[in-house]
């Protein structure tokens, strides 16, 4: 394998990731609207903040809707506000909008839940800001919008991305490759699983720490690689990869947490969230794996001092994401 190749992609992400000064994107909304009646429901509206700032995003509700005035509270990083409208007419067929959601980086998940018991879920994007509700239920929809939330959050979450790629560097041999993948798939998802369902649980801050402390981990085995010292990692990578495998699951978890999917969804929603998060991760790692393929066989040479920089890069970036959510984590 070229890891000249690997390195320079993982330069590329860790700059990337600098510049964003992020490692998660922000989570999603939640937008939930429950049918009491032929014309009343009950409105909750998880609204995503950054630290304790709440982003600038609005539910635009139809002509024919009144509502209450909504209560407000924070809770576990996001703003819920909950209120009542009286539409005229009902919903079916209306336009939902949710202002300013086309200047950010996050998505929303709406959900309507309609008194016989039919439920329709739509993804909101920052280029789709805009759904109509439907008269009927289509379980399509649900599945299209956690799949393509979970390939999202993968592919936005540059500290998971960094792990991945530091593996691909440190690992010798295809089988190894495979076994190694494999263990990280399995450990992700029992921990996704078991989160979700309630059975494990842990500080989302304590975890984002933990994770970032696993860059650093790889970062530091990559060096003894480079040095041709070996290391835990090089030695036992697929073990390394299910350890902290385990703790990625939780930092998954922690996104598919927030959005307080109803219990009905939850088999469901938990399954093709983690789909679209397997497909992100191999989509990822195949575009990875066809570009060191490409320029092995251009014969395209890094420049020797680009090893250095790149691992250096990553580890300092990520002992500082470790620092700052230890320092968010006990309040300083």
């Amino acid at each position: 394998m070229c890891r000249k190749l690997l390195i320079a992609v993982w330069l590329l992400i860790a700059c990337c990731a600098a510049g964003q000064a992020l490692a998660h994107e922000v989570r999603p909304g939640y937008l939930e609207l429950r049918e009491l009646d032929a014309q009343h429901y009950d409105v909750l509206w998880k609204v995503p903040a950054k630290g304790d700032k709440r982003l600038g995003l609005y539910v635009r509700l139809p002509d024919n809707c009144e509502g209450t005035q909504p209560s407000t509270r924070f809770v576990g990083g996001a703003y819920i506000e909950r209120w009542r409208i009286d539409c005229n007419g009902g919903l079916s067929g209306r336009e939902i909008t949710i202002d300013g959601l086309s200047g950010t980086r996050t998505d929303v998940l709406a959900r309507v839940q309609r008194l016989d018991g039919g439920s329709q879920t739509v993804r909101l994007t920052p280029h789709a800001v805009v759904f109509k509700v439907s008269g009927t239920a289509s379980t399509w929809d649900l599945v299209r919008s956690y799949t393509a939330l979970g390939i999202e959050h993968i592919l936005l979450g540059v500290d998971h991305l960094l792990f991945v790629l530091g593996l691909l560097w440190i690992v010798r041999g295809p089988w190894m490759l495979v076994k190694t993948i494999t263990a990280f798939t399995v450990a992700h998802s029992i921990t996704l699983a078991a989160a979700t369902f309630g059975w494990i649980g842990a500080p989302v801050r304590l975890v984002e720490a933990a994770i970032a402390l696993s860059i650093v981990f790889v970062a530091v085995e990559a060096v003894k690689v480079a040095r041709g010292e070996g290391g835990l990692a090089a030695r036992h990578p697929w073990v390394v990869a299910f350890g902290f495998g385990l703790l990625h699951g939780l930092g998954f978890a922690s996104a598919l947490a927030g959005l307080g999917i109803p219990p009905a969804e939850v088999p469901l929603a938990l399954l093709f969230f983690n789909v679209g998060v397997e497909i992100g991760q191999l989509g990822f790692i195949l575009v990875v794996l066809s570009a060191v393929r490409s320029l092995r066989m251009l014969q395209f040479h890094w420049p020797s001092w680009s090893r250095g920089v790149a691992v250096y890069l990553v580890g300092t970036l990520a002992a500082f994401w470790f620092v700052e959510r230890t320092a968010a984590m006990i309040g300083v």
